[in-house]
C-alpha cells in the first residue's frame, strides 16, 4: 500500500453512512430551529471518492409548496449541518452539502399505487368468462 492510500476508514460510503446518522440525529433531536423544514426522511447520502461532495436524498410529505419550502430551509441549515460534522466526525476536510429530494422513492410509490389500482379494477370487474361469445 502506498502512501497515497486513505485509512479504511475513510471510505465514502462509510463517511456517507456517518453523515446521515448525524445529520438525522440532528433533526430529531430538533437542533435545526426552522419551521420550514418540516417532517423529512433522509433516504441516502452519495459522497463522492474523494470525499469533496456529499449529496443527500430526502423524501418529505406535502405539496409541491411545501416541498420548496422544505429545500429552502435545507439550503439554510447547510453551514449548520456542516459545521456539526466537521465537530463530530474526524475528517480532514468536511464535505460540501447538498440536499436533493429523492424522486427515486416517489415514483416507487406511483408504481405502487397503480398496480395496487389495476388489481382493485380487476377485482371489481370480477371473473371473466372468455367463452361467451
Amino acid at each position: 500500500m502506498g502512501p497515497t492510500c486513505m485509512s479504511p476508514g475513510y471510505r465514502p460510503d462509510r463517511v456517507a453512512d456517518q453523515i446521515r446518522q448525524e445529520i438525522s440525529e440532528l433533526l430529531t433531536r430538533g437542533a435545526v430551529h426552522d419551521p420550514g423544514i418540516g417532517f423529512i426522511t433522509l433516504t441516502r447520502v452519495q459522497v463522492s471518492p474523494d470525499l469533496q461532495v456529499a449529496r443527500v436524498f430526502y423524501t418529505t410529505l406535502g405539496d409541491p409548496k411545501a416541498r420548496r419550502e422544505t429545500a429552502l430551509a435545507l439550503e439554510r441549515a447547510t453551514p449548520f449541518f456542516r459545521r456539526q460534522i466537521g465537530s463530530r466526525l474526524r475528517l480532514r476536510r468536511v464535505p460540501e452539502l447538498t440536499f436533493r429530494f429523492d424522486q427515486s422513492v416517489e415514483q416507487q410509490d406511483r408504481i405502487e399505487q397503480i398496480l395496487r389500482d389495476l388489481h382493485e379494477e380487476e377485482r371489481q370487474r370480477g371473473p371473466r368468462h372468455d367463452d361467451e361469445d
